[in-house]
């Protein structure tokens, strides 16, 4: 019997209407439940609690099936109904901020049923390829007799949870791995590191900032590349970008590599375009970031007749150190001749409200999470849709591209269609790049194998 000791952020169980992006609370999830469907790198879905699914009418109606023998930790068979109720849960449900989700959008048309016990059926008026996409993101979740969610149907069940503080799991069937896992909510990398030193864990997650110099020498280091796209909007209503040239003046006026390097220990690779090389498209684009040119951009800047000041508002973090990234890009407009001035919103929760509002100066920092290339484009770019994060960015091209992709059943014909979407972007881009990060964590030697996921989450392999 080997008993694994986890060292996370926290250790929380959501209810099963909200969706999160948080790497330790998926990290957990994934132990304990299943995603309907399952990430893969490159923005691929596989089978997951859902073993296969049926496509007719050109993509209009899909048909889920429920793998065999499905059950919830208590013995309860896991049914459509089930999933529906999951479903529906979701979409009446807001975010950590009192938002409401995006999935209600993308499903408004959608009519789900459940043909079977153990099918779901998605029908749509128009070809909904991407409903992989959105599938992805939700987990089968029930709660217990006293009210906690966290009866699912993965590899390992709860025996005790004591909400913020640790969740003692054990394994069931023959799935590989410890027999025990324990998860302690560990707050800080510094004491992270220091349970990992005095022997009371066997592996961390999240030491970004401790892996640049691996200073503990004893410990087994392990880094994966984070999905997630760190950026500044830019406000393409009014005001200097809504010119495409300004917008590309920013984008070759800022040092990204030296920003990455001075602030975050190097612990990123540069954006290119909206989304990472980990979504659909991302690689099959093949696209170079856009170089560090400051003589060309002042010269766009000038031919923009922008001279400022421009207003760059930031919280305090969240992005990581963004504050002082957004000092760093003001130092980077002023050197090509482009006044600014910074707003600091110290309330982060309302610095997002204020975002999705659209009151963001001039460039707002901010991060782009899902791993859904639909997602990203729909939530964010689409000026046909000109949902919640949208800040006014408009091209013809772009739009007819997505449209097209929006239709594209198949995964080899999607990866190509987000593509030429994403090359788009880069030509005409919407926002000022900067990186998708890199993350990292440490095992004592022999704990085990080890790996990272693109949305962060911590797999034990062995």
């Amino acid at each position: 019997m080997r008993h694994l000791r986890l060292a996370a952020e926290t250790c929380r169980f959501l209810p099963p209407a909200r969706v999160t992006d948080a790497a330790a609370t998926l990290t957990l999830q994934m132990l304990v439940f299943e995603p309907l469907l399952r990430w893969t790198d490159g923005g691929r879905v596989v089978p997951a609690l859902f073993s296969h699914w049926d496509v007719e009418e050109d993509g209009r109606r899909w048909t889920f099936h429920i793998r065999d023998g499905a059950r919830f930790h208590d013995g309860v068979a896991v049914e459509a109904q089930h999933v529906l109720d999951t479903i529906e849960g979701i979409l009446g449900s807001v975010d950590m901020f009192g938002m409401k989700w995006s999935y209600s959008r993308y499903l408004r048309d959608a009519r789900i049923t459940a043909p079977t016990r153990t099918s779901l059926r998605v029908e749509n008026p128009e070809p909904f390829a991407d409903i992989l996409d959105v599938l992805a993101e939700f987990v089968l979740v029930r709660a217990d007799a006293a009210g906690a969610p966290v009866l699912g149907t993965g590899p390992y069940r709860v025996e005790s949870f004591v909400p913020e503080q640790s969740a003692d799991l054990r394994r069931v069937g023959d799935t590989p791995g410890p027999e025990r896992i324990t998860v302690l909510a560990t707050p800080g990398h510094e004491a992270r590191i220091a349970a990992l030193v005095a022997g009371e864990v066997d592996v961390g997650m999240q030491l970004e900032r401790e892996a640049a110099n691996e200073r503990e020498a004893a410990l087994e280091w392990g880094r994966g590349l984070n999905g997630l796209s760190v950026m500044h909007y830019l406000n393409c209503f009014e005001g200097a970008f809504a010119s495409p040239e300004a917008r590309l003046a920013i984008n070759l006026a800022v040092d990204r590599q030296a920003i990455l390097d001075g602030l975050l220990h190097g612990l990123g690779v540069l954006s290119a375009t909206v989304v990472s090389p980990l979504h659909m498209g991302g690689r099959a684009a093949e696209l170079s970031p856009l170089p560090y040119d400051p003589e060309r951009a002042k010269r766009l800047f000038e031919a923009a007749r922008v001279s400022g000041p421009l207003t760059l508002r930031t919280p305090l973090t969240l992005p990581e150190r963004a504050k002082e990234v957004t000092e760093a890009v003001a130092e980077a407009l002023n050197r090509c001749g482009v006044a600014t001035r910074i707003e600091v919103q110290a309330d982060r929760p309302e610095y997002a409200r204020e975002v999705g509002r659209k009151v963001i100066g001039d460039v707002a920092i901010f991060d782009s999470s899902p791993r859904s290339t639909f997602r990203v484009l729909d939530d964010k770019i689409s000026s046909a849709n000109r949902a919640v994060w949208w800040q006014g960015y408009h091209d013809e091209e772009v739009q007819r591209l997505i449209t097209a992709a929006n239709r594209t059943v198949g995964d080899e014909a999607r990866d190509a269609a987000y593509a030429a979407v994403l090359r788009r972007l880069h030509a005409n881009p919407p926002w000022l790049y900067l990186w998708h990060p890199i993350e990292t964590f440490a095992a004592r030697p022999g704990a085990g194998r080890f790996s990272l996921e693109g949305t962060g989450i911590l797999r034990i392999e062995a």
